[in-house]
C-alpha cells in the first residue's frame, strides 16, 4: 500500500512517502492560491492509496489540496489534535483549540527523545511547548516568526524592508539592524522559555527546533537539535499508531 504525508502550512506544503512507519524523502513545495494542483502533480506519483494531511493553513488552501489529492487518492484522513495520544497528554482544557501542527510536532519530538522536551517551531508563527518525561503537555507560548515581525513592520512602515541584512551584535545600517532584532527577538523568547521549562521541571528538557525559519538560529542556541520535518514525524506516529 503506498502512503503519503502531507503537512499544509502557511507558506509552504510539505509531503513525504510513509516508508515502515518512518518519514521519506522529505519534498517542499511553496503554494500560493491556485498553484497546489500543479506542483503535486509534478511532484507525486499518479495514484496513492492513503493521504495522511495535516492543515493549519487558511480554508481555501486546505480545500485546494483536499481537491487536488482526491483525483490521485483512494483514501484521505485528516489529522486532529487528540487530548491523549501515544502516551502525549495534551494541558489545553479544549484540545481542539491546540493546533494541529503543534500537536504533531510534541508527538514527532516524543520519537526523538525519551525524556523531558521543549519543542520549537519556527514558521509563519513562533511556537514553543514543553513536555515532560512523562509525556504531559504543561503548555506552551506563541509569538510571531522573524519573518513575520519584519512583514508587521513593513506594513505600518513601509520604509523598513520586509526582507534581507544580516545578523550582527551592533548593526551599523537599518536593514542589518531589523533582521538582528527580530531574530534576537525570538532568541530571547526561546532562551527565556528554557529557563522556565527547568525552573517547572527541576531539569533541563532536550530543546528540539523545527521549521523552515528555525535553521538561521542554529549558530546562537546552544546544545539544542534540529529536525525539519518534524510535524510529518508526528504525523507519521498518527497514522501508524
Amino acid at each position: 500500500m503506498s502512503a503519503w504525508l502531507f503537512d499544509l502550512g502557511n507558506t509552504r506544503l510539505k509531503c513525504a512517502p510513509l516508508v515502515d512507519g518512518r518519514v521519506g524523502e522529505v519534498l517542499a513545495l511553496p503554494h500560493a492560491t491556485g498553484t497546489l494542483a500543479a506542483a503535486l502533480d509534478a511532484a507525486l506519483p499518479g495514484r496513492i492509496d492513503v493521504a495522511y494531511v495535516a492543515s493549519v493553513a487558511g480554508e481555501a488552501l486546505r480545500v485546494e489540496l483536499l481537491d487536488a489529492l482526491t483525483t490521485r487518492c483512494a483514501r484521505i484522513e485528516l489529522a486532529r489534535t487528540q487530548p491523549r495520544f501515544a502516551g502525549l497528554r495534551i494541558a489545553y482544557a479544549e484540545p481542539s483549540r491546540l493546533g494541529v501542527d503543534r500537536f504533531l510536532a510534541m508527538l514527532g519530538a516524543r520519537r526523538h527523545t525519551a525524556g523531558a522536551v521543549l519543542v520549537c517551531g519556527v514558521g509563519t508563527a513562533l511556537t514553543i511547548d514543553l513536555v515532560d518525561a512523562d509525556g504531559l503537555h504543561r503548555g506552551g507560548r506563541i509569538a510571531p516568526s522573524p519573518e513575520l515581525m519584519r512583514e508587521a513592520l513593513h506594513q505600518r512602515a513601509p520604509q523598513l524592508p520586509a526582507s534581507g541584512g544580516d545578523w550582527v551584535d551592533w548593526a551599523d545600517d537599518t536593514v542589518d539592524a531589523l533582521a538582528s532584532g527580530c531574530y534576537g527577538a525570538t532568541l530571547g523568547l526561546i532562551r527565556d522559555a528554557r529557563v522556565a521549562a527547568r525552573d517547572t521541571l527541576g531539569v533541563a528538557p532536550t530543546v528540539l527546533l523545527h521549521g523552515g525559519g528555525a535553521e538561521p538560529l542554529l549558530d546562537r542556541l546552544d546544545d539544542v537539535r534540529y529536525i525539519g520535518a518534524l510535524v510529518l514525524d508526528g504525523l507519521a506516529c498518527w497514522a501508524t499508531t
